[in-house]
């Protein structure tokens, strides 16, 4: 085997994005044992930083060991049981997973459904809610295969007033505009570590309200699976006396902790307020060139933009385009997916990289190929 000697990148694709320096550093740190109790102070510290970021006061919000796919498996198959009902609004990819992962679960499934690159429609959710009396409603806050940012509340306050509980998909959400969880009355939700924390995959913040666990407890069924069971998971990182239940990254715990320091020490709002103007910035740099939003302006997730091509460079070209971008100038956009694969791009700009000078690079490379 060689030398691992991987190409040096822009990713401004939907993710991962580029790894903070101060991040990269923090692993490299010595490794301790996943029960030493200085690991466990850094963890403990990992989890309250992690309640400030989604503005929750839920003791079970962790640093998942997995995915943020699996953030999303935990949520419905600790909530669903086999003949539960669920409604899922879909506008996109994962909102299509949902429905997936909660057939899975046995569960029936109600998909009330949007175009791509539209807002949920509240009216048609709370109908969908009022008529089948689920006992979860499942939406994407941040839609990564559309650039889509969900209004949240008055899906949620209805979901709670007919006696359901909520998950939210905040995977492309979290550290790049603010979340209030409780306040949403969202019962759980889940993220990524790679997105706009700039830190390597392979974690998965969750958050899981008291409603939320005492639905677990209440289970007439173990949860499905062992690994994502809450009640395991959380004699491990509970407070008090801790369980042996897995092995934890050492090295992705230490990342995730330099990652929220940097979100701390620069402030949500701020980071916000960074994440708007590179996106104000992309889009008028695009507009010139023939690539126009798909989202409407009020709706347009800032970390995730995605413009629609002309029709010149749909299809094989689009995708000779982007080849040619990571190949002659290391600069990573994503692909269209599903229904709207060939037509457009989505380009990320998520934590390290929402700033003007990489928006300027990847504009400047653009005028060239174009």
């Amino acid at each position: 085997m060689e030398k691992l000697t991987p190409p040096t990148r822009l990713l401004l694709g939907p993710g991962p994005s580029n790894v903070s320096q101060r991040v990269l550093d923090a692993m490299h740190l010595p490794l301790i044992g996943h029960l030493d109790p200085a690991f466990l102070e850094i963890m403990d510290s990992v989890q309250v930083q992690l309640r400030k970021l989604f503005g929750t006061q839920n003791s079970f919000t962790l640093p998942l060991s997995a995915t943020g796919s699996a953030g999303m498996e935990a949520c419905f198959v600790n909530l669903l049981e086999a003949g539960d009902r669920v409604v899922v609004g879909v506008n996109g990819v994962f909102g299509t997973r949902m429905c997936e992962v909660a057939r899975r679960c046995g569960a029936e499934v109600t998909a009330v459904e949007a175009e791509w690159g539209t807002p949920l429609d509240p009216a048609k959710m709370l109908a969908a809610i009022e008529s089948t009396q689920p006992q979860v409603v499942a939406f994407v806050h941040a839609e990564t295969s559309t650039g889509v940012c969900q209004p949240v509340e008055e899906i949620t306050r209805g979901a709670k007033a007919a006696g359901a509980l909520t998950i939210l998909d905040c995977v492309t959400s979290l550290a790049g505009i603010p979340l209030h969880i409780d306040e949403w009355q969202v019962d759980a939700v889940y993220s990524g570590t790679q997105k706009c924390l700039s830190c390597p995959p392979g974690l998965s913040p969750v958050s899981f309200s008291p409603q939320a666990l005492e639905r677990v407890a209440q289970r007439k069924t173990p949860v499905q699976s062992w690994y994502l069971d809450t009640s395991l998971l959380g004699s491990y990182y509970g407070g008090g006396k801790r369980a042996y239940h897995h092995t934890a990254p050492i090295s992705a715990i230490y990342a995730i902790y330099e990652g929220l320091r940097i979100v701390e020490e620069e402030g949500m709002d701020s980071r916000s307020e960074r994440h708007y103007k590179a996106a104000e910035a992309l889009i008028a740099g695009l507009e010139p060139l023939g690539l126009s939003p798909l989202v409407e302006k009020k709706f347009r997730l800032p970390m995730l933009t995605t413009v629609q091509l002309p029709e010149a460079l749909q299809g094989d070209p689009e995708a000779a385009l982007r080849g040619k971008l990571l190949k002659e100038f290391n600069i990573e956009v994503g692909g269209g997916l599903g229904a709207l694969a060939g037509k457009v791009w989505r380009i990320g700009l998520m934590g390290e990289n929402a700033k003007l000078e990489k928006v300027e690079q990847l504009i400047s490379v653009l005028r060239k190929v174009l």
